[in-house]
C-alpha cells in the first residue's frame, strides 16, 4: 500500500537541497566563533546561510538570529521583550487567545503581565481587543497564520493598534512562510519567528528575525553568539539546511 504523508503543518519532509547542504557542511570542522582557519571557514558558511535566509525572508542579514527552533524564538520575544517590570515602564505582553503554546505558555509565565486578546468566531483578533491596548504593553504577539485552522490574522490592524500605544509587534510566521508571500521589510513587524522543519528544512533550527533596535533582552546567558540575544554554538550544518530549504 502506498503511504501518503499529509501532516506538513506539524513537520515537512526534508528537501533534497537541504540534505545536500547539510551533508556538505558536516564535512567541515570548526566552531564558527573560533579565530583559526577552521573556525573562520565555519563562520563563513554560517554567514552565507544567514544571508541566504535573509534574502528569502526580505530581511537584512543582521536581523536574523538563529535559534534552536520556533519555540525558542517565540520565548525570546515574549520573555525577553517583557524586560524588567520595575524599570521598563511597560511591563505587559499582549498575545492572542489562539497563539501556539510557545507564545501562550510564555505569556502565562509572566505572572499576570501576559494579556490575552480575544478572537472572533473565525479565530481573528477582535477590533475591541486591539482597542484595549495601552501604554503598559511592551510587545504585542499575534501569529501570522494559525497552525490548526489556517486563519490569517489581520496583521496591519494589529500593527496599527500597537503603534498607537508605542508597543512593538511580533508575529509567529512559522505557518506563513512557504504558503504566503512573506517579506519582513514590508511587513511592518519588529520581529517574526520562522522554523526550518515546517518548510522542508531540518528539525532543531529556527530563527528570530528582529530589527536591530527592537527592545529585546536575552533569556539565557552564555557566550552571546547570536547578537548577544541567543547564546550557544550555532549548528552550521542545520543553518545551511534551513537556508537551502
Amino acid at each position: 500500500m502506498m503511504r501518503h504523508y499529509l501532516d506538513h503543518a506539524a513537520t515537512s519532509p526534508l528537501r533534497p537541497a537541504a540534505l545536500e547542504a547539510m551533508t556538505e557542511a558536516w564535512r567541515q570542522i570548526g566552531n564558527p566563533s573560533s579565530q583559526h582557519a577552521s573556525g573562520r571557514a565555519a563562520h563563513a558558511a554560517l554567514e552565507d546561510a544567514r544571508e541566504r535566509l535573509a534574502a528569502a525572508l526580505g530581511a537584512d542579514p543582521s536581523e536574523v538570529v538563529f535559534t534552536g527552533g520556533g519555540t525558542e524564538a517565540d520565548n525570546l520575544v515574549v520573555l525577553g521583550g517583557a524586560g524588567d517590570p520595575a524599570t521598563s515602564g511597560r511591563p505587559d505582553v499582549a498575545v492572542s487567545a489562539v497563539e501556539h503554546p510557545a507564545v501562550r505558555a510564555a505569556a502565562d509565565a509572566l505572572a499576570g503581565r501576559g494579556r490575552i486578546l480575544a478572537v472572533d468566531a473565525d479565530g481573528r483578533v477582535e477590533a475591541e481587543a486591539l482597542a484595549s491596548l495601552d501604554a503598559g504593553v511592551a510587545w504585542v504577539s499575534v501569529m501570522w497564520v494559525n497552525n490548526e485552522t489556517g486563519t490569517v490574522q489581520p496583521l496591519p490592524a494589529v500593527i496599527e493598534a500597537a503603534r498607537r500605544v508605542g508597543a512593538s509587534v511580533h508575529s509567529d510566521a512559522v505557518q506563513a512562510v512557504g504558503h504566503l508571500p512573506v517579506s519582513f521589510a514590508d511587513s511592518g513587524l519588529d520581529a517574526m519567528t520562522v522554523s526550518a522543519h515546517k518548510l522542508g528544512g531540518p528539525v532543531g533550527v529556527g530563527a528570530l528575525v528582529a530589527r536591530r533596535e527592537a527592545p529585546l533582552s536575552p533569556v539565557t546567558r552564555g557566550g552571546g553568539q547570536e547578537r548577544r540575544l541567543r547564546s550557544g554554538t550555532v549548528p552550521v550544518a542545520l543553518a545551511a539546511g534551513f537556508a537551502a530549504a
